[in-house]
């Protein structure tokens, strides 16, 4: 069944890479990926979103791939994204009293890509009452305007009926009963 995930070069670079590391981390990338940070941070997302990668907590000082707050978040590879490209998965049988304290303490298992998307997220934040802001998606997706724009029109094609109103003098937007 591996045999049927395809991977770009970068996607099989991170995730050997990070394999290949202690920690797991796919960040930093490797100086041969040779790709700017825009499309790392793509690349990364689709691994997070196929679940071959997750997110975890990492120590104060360390390099984030996001920042939540006060909170550094990093990324690792998962037990799947091991599995696809071929790599036996770290032993989670032995106590962890034997092994050596990680450098990033996962913040739970890979997510489902479905119930955890930004998709999904945008979607919830344009059901509440109040409705949500274009920045106010802008920063719970961390995507660019424009990006955040787009996904609106997409979530109209597929037949959301989203509203524009007015919170005060900033234009809100708003997910209807029907959708």
């Amino acid at each position: 069944m591996n045999s049927l995930i395809r991977f770009t070069d970068i996607q099989l670079v991170l995730l050997a890479t990070a394999a290949q590391r202690d920690n797991g981390s796919l960040l930093p990338p490797p100086e041969a990926v040779g790709e700017g940070p825009a499309r790392i941070r793509k690349v990364v997302e689709q691994l997070i979103r196929r679940g071959l990668a997750g997110e975890v907590d990492l120590p104060s000082g360390a390099d984030a791939w996001r920042t939540d707050g006060l909170r550094s978040i990093g990324v690792i590879i998962t037990d799947a994204g091991r599995a696809a490209i071929g790599v036996e998965p770290e032993e989670a049988e032995e106590p962890a009293t034997d092994l050596p304290e990680p450098e990033v303490t996962p913040i739970a298992e890979a997510p489902s890509p479905a119930a955890h998307s930004k998709s999904a997220l945008v979607l919830k934040m344009l059901r509440r009452e109040s409705g949500a802001t274009l920045d106010e998606l802008i920063s719970a997706t961390n995507w660019l305007p424009h990006t955040t724009r787009a996904a609106l029109t997409g979530l109209r094609k597929k037949g959301h009926a989203i509203d524009r109103r007015k919170r005060g003098e900033v234009t809100c937007y708003h997910l209807g009963n029907q959708a």
